[in-house]
């Protein structure tokens, strides 16, 4: 059995909700994460910076009781966001970059004028804080072709303006936007989520809908699936793991869950996430890559020092549950029906350790870890 051992990683792209549904959402995260780039699009959105605090100190008292985890919060971009706003931000030293909702997606129906936000990009251009972009173009766009059109017009235009803008594509999904962020400058990345490199439309659409892997932006052709896959296991730092790992109750009321007749975009991923981009990795013979994506990339464009911990994964098949409990309501799991290939075997932290059970959860405490030796390393 192969295993391997990686720093513990960050994900640099995730929804953890509001209210009951936060603590599952934060629980499930802490699992297998260091730390995590938290989404404002909440209901409200997060725009200032003390709404932008109170939402930081309701995630933390949601994390588990001895878990490392902590919350990097952002800003929602929104024409009243002022240059003041930006500067505040950045100075409070737990806001780590602004997200334009630019095409539409959960609790946001994105902009057509990007220029309105311009006072505030200056600001952010001079403050060193990053864009976080939800890059696709306005709803009347076909759907599929919303990320090509936003990449090949809209960002090409704000770089240009504001040159020194630090930005993170966020979840991108075509060969369109890979081929923008490799020719673009350093301070341009991207993240890249699980099932944009495991699946593409046919898996959703071909053979009966799956609601699990609805998701936004939208899954694209098997061409713009594999340009992901090579990106993401290039070894180019401009490249890094976030999963958008956004938890839907499975039923409800239209617009409020996954299996309704009007169903939610997201793919809950948290708790499987790693062991997807495990099997990604494997299967085009870079396994080795991984830690880098993972654990080094992403912390190292936001500035921030290793985790102080690390995660070993072994290749080994595991079934999982099809929705995990979240408060008083149950949440679907990206790609359920399908066994895991690769499996989360230890979390180990400084002074501590978790060790999975026989399927995916966590079931004991070890109180003095035998730290492994070499990330990266199998054995």
């Amino acid at each position: 059995m192969t295993q391997i051992v990686i720093p513990a990683p960050d994900d640099m792209h995730l929804h953890v909700r509001q209210g009951n549904r936060m603590v599952s959402a934060v629980r499930y995260a802490a699992m297998h994460f260091g730390r995590a780039i938290i989404m404002p699009n909440t209901m409200p959105h997060t725009v200032t910076v003390d709404q932008a605090r109170e939402y930081y100190e309701q995630i933390l008292t949601a994390v588990p009781q001895d878990a490392s985890f902590e919350p990097l919060m952002t800003l929602s971009l929104k024409p009243e966001t002022t240059p003041e706003i930006i500067r505040e931000a950045k100075a409070c030293g737990f806001i780590h970059g602004v997200k334009l909702y630019a095409g539409h997606t959960t609790n946001s129906a994105g902009f057509e004028d990007i220029t309105i936000f311009y006072s505030a990009l200056e600001e952010m251009e001079k403050q060193g804080l990053p864009l976080l972009i939800h890059g696709e173009a306005a709803a009347h766009i076909d759907v599929f072709d919303r990320e090509k059109v936003f990449y090949e017009s809209t960002l090409p235009q704000i770089k240009k303006d504001f040159p020194n803008l630090r930005i993170v594509c966020e979840h991108i999904t075509t060969s369109v936007a890979c081929q923008y962020v490799l020719d673009a400058p350093s301070d341009v990345v991207a993240t890249i989520t699980p099932q944009h490199l495991l699946v593409n439309r046919n898996y959703m659409l071909g053979s009966g809908l799956r609601p699990d892997a609805y998701c936004m932006p939208i899954l694209k052709r098997a061409e713009d699936q594999m340009a992901l896959v090579v990106a993401a296991t290039s070894g180019n730092p401009k490249f890094f793991l976030g999963t958008d790992s956004a938890p839907h109750p499975t039923f409800g009321d239209p617009g409020k869950a996954k299996y309704a007749s009007c169903g939610c975009a997201g793919a809950f991923t948290s708790p499987v996430a790693l062991a997807l981009y495990a099997e990604v990795f494997d299967g085009v013979g870079a396994i080795n890559k991984l830690a880098d994506f993972a654990s080094r990339f992403g912390r190292e464009f936001y500035g921030l020092p290793a985790n102080k911990g690390h995660i070993i994964l072994s290749r080994e098949e595991v079934a999982i549950e099809s929705q995990l409990t979240f408060g008083e309501t149950h949440v679907p799991v990206f790609r359920s029906e399908q066994p895991l290939k690769w499996k989360v075997e230890r979390v180990i932290w400084k002074d501590w350790e978790y060790i999975a059970d026989s399927s995916w959860g966590i079931s004991c405490k070890n109180q003095k870890p035998q730290i492994p030796k070499g990330d990266g390393a199998f054995y």
